[in-house]
């Protein structure tokens, strides 16, 4: 009866690679991803095949982790997207509930089954299918979204995971398997059910980190709406003060056109248009970009701040949640560094600009001497409470969903944002 033992090893090493497969986010398709897993995996699995038969269970248990683990690990380092903690949570997290799995339908085999290896066999055959179906079909979707979204907190978790990988390697396997040593089953078991729970805390405060980063975004996605309906009342405000001083405009063009200075009308006229436009904030046809650089336009002009703008978009589709995200952040933390400094040395430029598939955005104001930020950091917030702290985090994290990064710097006196995104052709 060994075949089935050895059958449901290659059951159980198959399985841990779909489950594996399910939880990591590969730098290639899905296509690739999987034609490539089945070609190295494959010849591992072979490999592993000759080694049991050449040299049986007991050696191939013990050097099991030299054999596939460490082999494995490397291949799909190599195809992972996700570097450091993050895979190697993922990794740990699917190889430690194949072994824990593993380590259940032996003792079950061994004090319900006789060791004859038919429960054994028969509780994998069922253990795996069910587990993947469970992390299908409740852990998938939220643990791909948590690596999408939280950066940092991986590395604790990470390391306890691994450390629970090698302690359940040693408890099961060493210095025999564990059915072979019956003193030891109470320590075995205690430890199965200790990593049990333990992930459990594990997933538990992972799931409350996905809960607050999705509670920070709607209070972000709420801020840009508020500030949105705030520029829309503005500019309203400011189009029907328009129209009242249009009363004196058109007194003056007027007398002018009576008195037959045509060439002065004509400059007047010019002059009340560019006081419109700057008046009405028509800095880019986008209808909500436009309505969010005007808001901050004024909010400069209010605290006597140098503003100039050099928006070079125009009515086609861009990701505006995204950009508006990029801008309220950036031009809120320049409009509080203002406020900070001298009214003669408050001063700000923000330029917006394609080039090729990318649209580039700068955001660049005067700063205090004292601040020293290099390219690549992100700087500390200067305000107090848990509720700052976000805004350059959150232009980083919006960068990136539109396939672009950001850096900033301090340069003479100056703080400077620069955002690439990617914008994708109609």
């Amino acid at each position: 009866m060994e075949i089935l033992r050895d059958l449901s090893i290659f059951w159980a090493m198959f399985h841990v690679i779909f489950l594996f497969i399910m939880l990591f986010r590969s730098r290639y398709t899905r296509k690739r991803t999987i034609l490539a897993a089945g070609i190295g995996m494959g010849a591992l699995m072979f490999l592993n095949a000759v080694l049991l038969l050449a040299a049986g269970i007991d050696f191939v248990s013990k050097v099991f982790l030299f054999t596939c683990s460490i082999p494995s690990f490397i291949f799909f380092y190599v195809m992972s997207a996700d570097k450091k903690f993050r895979f190697v949570l993922t990794f740990c997290l699917a190889d430690t509930t194949c072994l824990w799995i593993m380590a259940v339908t032996n003792l079950l085999d061994y004090y319900l089954g006789g060791g004859q290896y038919i429960v054994l066999f028969v509780s994998r055959l069922i253990a795996y299918p069910l587990v993947e179906y469970c992390v299908y079909r409740f852990l998938r979707k939220p643990y791909l979204e948590l690596q999408n979204t939280v950066e940092k907190g991986w590395g604790f978790f990470a390391c306890m995971t691994m450390l629970y990988y090698v302690l359940l390697v040693v408890i099961v396997q060493f210095p025999t398997n564990i059915v072979n040593r019956p003193e030891d089953t109470l320590s075995c078991i205690l430890v199965l059910l200790l990593l049990l729970f333990s992930y459990g805390v594990i997933f538990s405060s992972l799931y409350r980190q996905l809960l607050l980063y999705r509670k920070q975004q709607s209070e972000r996605i709420l801020q840009e709406q508020k500030n949105f309906l705030a520029a829309q009342l503005d500019s309203q405000q400011r189009i029907r003060k328009m129209k009242h001083d249009m009363k004196g405009h058109t007194i003056m063009l007027s007398g002018l056109l009576a008195s037959g200075r045509t060439e002065e009308a004509l400059q007047y006229l010019e002059g009340v248009k560019e006081e419109m436009d700057v008046a009405s904030g028509q800095f880019c046809a986008n209808p909500y970009i436009n309505a969010l650089l005007a808001q901050y336009y004024h909010r400069f002009q209010e605290i006597g701040a140098q503003c100039r703008m050099d928006i070079q978009i125009g009515e086609e589709e861009v990701p505006y949640m995204e950009l508006c995200q990029i801008l309220t952040n950036g031009l809120e933390n320049a409009c509080e560094a203002l406020k900070n400094l001298n009214e003669s040395d408050r001063e700000v430029s923000i330029q917006m600009k394609y080039k090729k598939a990318y649209l580039l955005i700068r955001i660049k104001n005067r700063c205090s001497g004292s601040l020293c930020v290099e390219s690549g950091t992100i700087p500390p917030t200067g305000k107090a409470g848990h509720d700052h702290g976000f805004g350059i985090p959150t232009v980083q994290e919006a960068a990136q969903r539109l396939e672009g990064d950001m850096c900033c710097y301090t340069q003479d006196g100056y703080f400077v944002l620069d955002v690439m995104v990617r914008i994708k052709d109609n």
